[in-house]
């Protein structure tokens, strides 16, 4: 069976700028070791900082969680094409290094270019095992739903089976989402989000409300499904009964019940399936040969997805997203080795 277009994706391209910093740095920008904020306007001098002390040794590499986790499944799948990404990116170099690179790892990616703002930039600051996410959206806010309606656009949407956007992108174009939502239940396919961000369900939580019901299956982590029960009041702070309440929140396609799957780092994930929520061990890894925390849990949902949609058991789609967490825990970003 052939995987071509199989997986589409739709997220906030971004270009991650990563450096090593020190808690005093956190601190100066109010800023908490192991979060994702948006950048207000005191974060902004962060980027030119980073750009001009040679102190910081900066790596760059392709980012934004849709866009990461697409990257790691496709890397599995092997067959080129067998994903697809859409998003808004930058009339400029970091926007061309993005299509370069996701050319190069096989992904079909249609990208909307805005000529009037730069594309999109994250800065990842680690402080030991820990990162902080700065994200300057720019272009990537600058997504539009006429552009997903294109024959040339939608051709991918229809072509795909499953499909994966991040919660963050209820901040750019929910309208979008629901756009998918609606053609994955009209045709019976399997349309999946991820919480990703406290700040989500708290500040964008009417969008949240009206994509959910999309959803056939729900990732997050444990910091994500608490403050998700506690905006959504779903008065629990088990992870077990969130998982639950989550499944069992409204619904528009009936044909298929909701998967709910929470990551809790270095312990067991929650996965709640057929009304019975269950644990998974994560592979054992040592704190010294942690280097980067950043994108493994979207490499967890790239491992997860690259086995679902080729209709593996759940045991198999989740050992093959602990996989892919391990492997990037051990590397500085979204990196991926080169197939042998």
């Amino acid at each position: 069976m052939t995987s071509k277009g199989l997986l589409y994706g739709m997220g906030n391209p971004l270009l991650d700028m990563t450096a090593v910093v020190d808690e005093a740095y956190l601190q100066k920008y109010d800023l908490q070791p192991n979060n994702a904020i948006l950048a207000e306007d005191k974060h902004r001098p962060i980027y030119d900082e980073l750009l001009q002390n040679d102190n910081y040794k900066i790596s760059y590499s392709p980012g934004g969680a849709t866009q990461n986790t697409l990257r790691v499944a496709q890397w599995y799948l092997r067959e080129p094409e067998s994903t697809s990404f859409v998003g808004c990116i930058g009339q400029d170099t970091f926007g061309d290094k993005l299509k370069a690179c996701m050319k190069k790892e096989d992904i079909r990616t249609s990208y909307l270019v805005d000529p009037e703002k730069p594309t999109g930039v994250c800065a990842v600051l680690i402080t030991g095992g820990n990162r902080s996410l700065v994200t300057r959206l720019d272009a990537a806010n600058e997504y539009k739903i006429a552009h997903l309606v294109l024959p040339a656009t939608w051709s991918l949407v229809t072509d795909a089976k499953f499909y994966y956007i991040a919660g963050y992108f209820l901040t750019v174009s929910p309208d979008s989402m629901i756009e998918i939502g609606e053609h994955a239940v009209s045709t019976n396919k399997c349309f999946s989000m991820n919480l990703s961000a406290p700040f989500l369900s708290q500040f964008f939580k009417e969008p949240m409300k009206k994509v959910l019901p999309y959803c056939d299956i729900v990732f997050g982590n444990e910091d994500e499904a608490r403050a998700f029960a506690k905006d959504f009041d779903l008065n629990t702070k088990d992870l077990h009964e969130i998982a639950k309440k989550v499944a069992n929140m409204p619904k528009k396609n009936s044909k298929r019940s909701r998967i709910v799957i929470f990551t809790q780092g270095a312990s067991p994930a929650v996965v709640f399936k057929d009304n019975q929520a269950k644990e998974y061990p994560v592979l054992p890894i040592s704190a010294e040969n942690i280097v980067d925390t950043n994108g493994a849990g979207d490499a967890f949902v790239g491992g997860f997805l690259a086995e679902y949609v080729l209709d593996k058991d759940i045991e198999t789609c989740v050992t093959n997203g602990m996989h892919a967490a391990h492997m990037n825990l051990q590397v500085s970003g979204c990196s991926l080795p080169e197939h042998q």
